[in-house]
């Protein structure tokens, strides 16, 4: 497959490292614009219950001055459709969430809340937000994305980046499987969590993954060659393995 990978660029941590001092530097949305400029094909930011990194007001912002996708990942509560709604951005991604956790640590189980993700799936759409689910490499879940109606999916690479070895060959195949199972079924396919210039290749080879999200590592790499490096490097990454 030809197709250009896409890059969506997750600017948390940005704000993570804004929020440890309590003031407005460094800024998200400078952060945004800057990976835009730099080959960004998006942005993803996660507003989440306790506000840990992304605010309100980031939202707000990020949704006036991007020119280029925004895709905003919330886990499925009142509070979180709401915000969407008001916003309307181009694309919400349904995430599981619990406040200890340090950073997502698992697919949404789509399957075992159909009832809860239904009418949140439903209402995102009317508004003209594109939904995603974040899941497991698994057929179950597949199948319920399917019911419900999402036209994106994101398979959650966690567990392939903890791995190696055989371990990890096996988990690219069911990430492999889950991607081509996806796409027979008329779902576009995204990855991510964990992704590095070490391990993307594998990843951005799949041939019905049509976008990687990644943030952590891109900011952090960002201290050493500062984040437009950062982004340009992963890009040539992924086009190198497409």
């Amino acid at each position: 497959m030809s197709q250009k990978l896409r890059l969506g660029v997750n600017i948390d941590h940005v704000a993570t490292v804004r929020n440890a001092r309590g003031g407005t530097y460094p800024d998200p949305v400078r952060a945004a614009l800057l990976a835009a400029d730099a080959g960004a094909d998006g942005i993803t930011a996660h507003l989440r219950e306790d506000r840990r990194h992304i605010t309100d007001d980031d939202i707000a912002r990020l949704t006036e001055q991007l020119t280029i996708p925004l895709n905003l990942e919330m886990a499925a509560t009142d509070e979180m459709l709401a915000i969407a709604l008001k916003h309307r951005p181009h694309a919400v991604c349904i995430v599981p969430e619990k406040r200890e956790e340090r950073t997502t640590e698992g697919g949404i189980d789509a399957a075992g809340l159909h009832d809860r993700l239904q009418p949140m799936v439903a209402e995102l759409t009317a508004a003209g937000s594109r939904v995603s689910l974040f899941i497991e490499p698994d057929a179950r879940q597949i199948d319920a994305a399917l019911r419900l109606g999402a036209p994106v999916v994101e398979l959650h690479t966690g567990l392939y980046c903890e791995l190696d070895g055989p371990a990890r060959a096996e988990e690219l195949r069911r990430l492999s499987d889950a991607a081509a199972l996806a796409a027979k079924n008329g779902i576009e396919v995204h990855a991510g969590h964990g992704l590095t210039f070490d391990n993307v290749a594998p990843v951005a080879a799949i041939p019905q993954v049509v976008e990687l999200n990644i943030g952590h590592f891109l900011i952090g790499e960002a201290i050493f060659i500062g984040l437009a490096d950062s982004i340009r490097r992963m890009r040539a990454a992924m086009d190198v393995a497409r």
